[in-house]
Parts: C-alpha cells; sequence; structure tokens
C-alpha cells in the first residue's frame, strides 16, 4: 500500500511540474495561460526591453535574424546578449529605417558578431548613428541591400515578406514592414510605420496573430481599419518607462482591448521571449541588461 501511495505521489509531482513548464504568466495582468508545445525546434521571437527604441531577434534552429538594434547607447550591451544565448551569426538583419533609436546599436553588432547582409532604405542621414553604421559596414564588408517590395527570403520552414518599404523624406514612412509566416503562425513587424503606411498595405494578408505594434504605440500608428485586419491575438509594444512622448498612447491601446487583444509591453515585463512549434504560442518574460539609456546621439 505505501509503495502504491508512493507512486501516486511522485505521478502527481510529475504532472504538476509539467504543467508549470507548459503555462505563460501575464506579467501584465498576473492570469496564467496554459500552452502546450510540441517537443521539437522551436521558433523564438526576442523582443528586447532596449527603452524607447527597438531590436528584436528571430531564432530558428541555427538562424539568427535581427530587426533593428535599438540606439547606440544599446548597442554594446546588446551585442553581448546576442553572443551569451549562442549567437554567433546573423543570416539576415534589417534596419527598418534611418532613426538612432533603430539602427543606433547596429554598428555595434556589426563589429562584435559576423552579419551576412542588412537590408535598410534607400536613404541617407546626416547624423552620426547612421554614419557609424555606415563606416562598420564598409570596415566589416557587410553588404547594405534595398529591399523590394513583396520581395520574400525564404528559411526552411520560414518565410519572411517586405510587406513595404518607403522613399518618403519622412523616415517613418520608410519603415520595412516584415511579416513573418511559420507554419501556421503569422507576426507582422511594423517598425515606426505611420496610419499613411498602414492604408498603403491595407489590401495585402496582414492577418497575424502577433502584431509587433508600430512606432511603440504612437497615436500616429495603429489605426483602427488595420488593427481589425490583423485582428492580432498578441500585441507587443517596444516602449521606454516614463518616457517624454506618452508611448504607447491611450487610443491606441482602447483600439487593441476593444479587439480583445492581449497586450505586452516592455516596459512593464522586460524583455518579452516568444516560443512556438507553429501552432501554439507561448510567453515568458526575461531581465535582460541591454536598455543602455535612451539617449540619443
Amino acid at each position: 500500500m505505501r509503495k502504491i501511495l508512493r507512486r501516486l505521489f511522485f505521478i502527481f509531482i510529475v504532472c504538476a511540474v509539467g504543467y508549470v513548464f507548459l503555462t505563460s504568466i501575464d506579467s501584465n495582468t498576473g492570469d496564467i495561460e496554459e500552452v502546450v508545445l510540441k517537443d521539437e525546434e522551436l521558433l523564438e521571437i526576442y523582443y528586447f526591453d532596449v527603452g524607447e527604441a527597438d531590436s528584436t531577434l528571430i531564432r530558428y534552429k541555427n538562424h539568427n535574424i535581427l530587426i533593428d538594434a535599438g540606439n547606440t547607447i544599446d548597442g554594446k550591451k546588446l551585442s553581448k546578449y546576442l553572443k551569451s544565448i549562442g549567437v554567433t551569426n546573423i543570416e539576415l538583419a534589417f534596419a527598418t529605417h534611418a532613426h538612432e533609436d533603430h539602427i543606433g546599436g547596429m554598428q555595434w553588432i556589426v563589429y562584435k558578431i559576423p552579419v551576412d547582409v542588412i537590408y535598410m532604405p534607400e536613404h541617407f542621414a546626416e547624423w552620426k548613428s547612421y554614419q557609424n553604421l555606415m563606416n562598420s559596414t564598409k570596415e566589416k564588408n557587410v553588404p547594405i541591400k534595398v529591399p523590394q517590395i513583396d520581395q520574400e527570403f525564404n528559411i526552411e520552414d520560414l518565410n519572411i515578406k517586405v510587406l513595404w518599404v518607403g522613399k518618403s523624406e519622412d523616415y517613418n514612412e520608410n519603415s520595412i514592414v516584415l511579416k513573418l509566416n511559420y507554419k501556421n503562425t503569422n507576426y507582422l513587424f511594423m517598425g515606426d510605420a505611420t496610419n499613411d503606411v498602414e492604408l498603403q498595405i491595407l489590401d495585402k494578408d496582414i492577418k497575424s496573430d502577433v502584431l509587433k505594434v508600430g512606432h511603440h504605440g504612437s497615436k500616429n500608428s495603429s489605426s483602427a481599419n488595420f488593427l481589425y485586419k490583423v485582428e492580432p491575438k498578441y500585441a507587443i509594444i517596444s516602449v521606454g518607462k516614463d518616457n517624454e512622448y506618452g508611448h504607447p498612447h491611450d487610443i491606441v491601446l482602447e483600439k487593441l482591448e476593444k479587439l480583445n487583444t492581449t497586450i505586452y509591453r516592455t516596459d512593464l515585463s522586460h524583455t518579452i521571449r516568444l516560443k512556438s512549434d507553429g501552432e501554439g504560442i507561448k510567453f515568458d518574460f526575461i531581465k535582460t541588461d541591454v536598455n543602455g539609456g535612451d539617449l540619443r546621439d
């Protein structure tokens, strides 16, 4: 009888531990969401806590794709963290547009980690962060290419499609917009794209499970028609704590809440890590020392 009880107790403990590892806690609300992922190679997406800036890493098997790299002051810490999690090469890098809070840290990435190619809009900027990036790519022989609308990148089970890249004098309107498909899941990355850009891509297939909210939750992005078409289950907002711009704006949060979208914010949850087997999506939250501050050069 005692042996039977011990066995039952052991089974109970194993089941309880298994449940813990298959749940995701929403650090914003405290809600627990049970998500079961298959035991196989998973897609991982890191939405880095770089303050009032942007940087995202997509990982699948031995492939690494970087979208933006935060402020210049974030770059050294970000490159160190990438190396600490085993990123030894970046196959694709996207600098969505020339603003410092998106490309500032990219020079450090180029110097510290081999980068095969960088895609960015065709424009010139006089400020220091842009010039530093140009100098680093020249020194390391990293090619810079201009993506084309509807250009696709296929990496094993991943498909990345360029939905938008502009040539405007407004750098935000130049933002590269990307859609990632992995099996039965879809992810949309908006950079700092404005309402005008959203209108341009409204007739495309933009429906996605996870939306990287444009321009840190600014009221000049995330129009109602756009959000309705995307219909995201989850929204990620990269934003600095107590930032001077008031991001994310209440009107954007209200629109997302009306769609019953679960919202995760880097100012509340730190670095947000997504895992998916192509069917389910699970989140956890990591305190990472990659935020050097929100200073501009």
